[in-house]
């Protein structure tokens, strides 16, 4: 059942990006992009913001991470004494 989906899902896409790419292709702006005319200023800033941007989403998700792995491994050892207290060792 999953592989017929995922069969269907894939051909839906095929299909879908086959029939976007000819109004794709027939838009005209004179070699513009979405910003406008591109000059080598606009390249110049555009590379330095992204020679900014991703070290610094290195370092958010680095950040992230650290802080998760502090909270799992504190709830790991607050799991570890609980299991070692003697309250709740043996029976009734």
């Amino acid at each position: 059942m999953k592989l017929k989906r995922a069969a269907l899902l894939s051909l839906w896409v095929v299909v879908a990006t086959l029939a976007a790419a000819p109004s794709a292709l027939a838009v005209s702006h004179g070699g513009q992009g979405l910003y406008g005319p591109t000059s080598a200023t606009t390249i110049t800033y555009t590379m330095f913001f992204l020679i900014a941007f991703f070290p610094a989403i290195i370092v958010v998700f680095s950040l992230i991470q650290a802080y998760l792995d502090r909270r799992k491994h504190a709830r790991m050892d607050a799991a570890k004494h609980r299991a070692a207290a003697p309250q709740w060792k043996g029976g009734w």
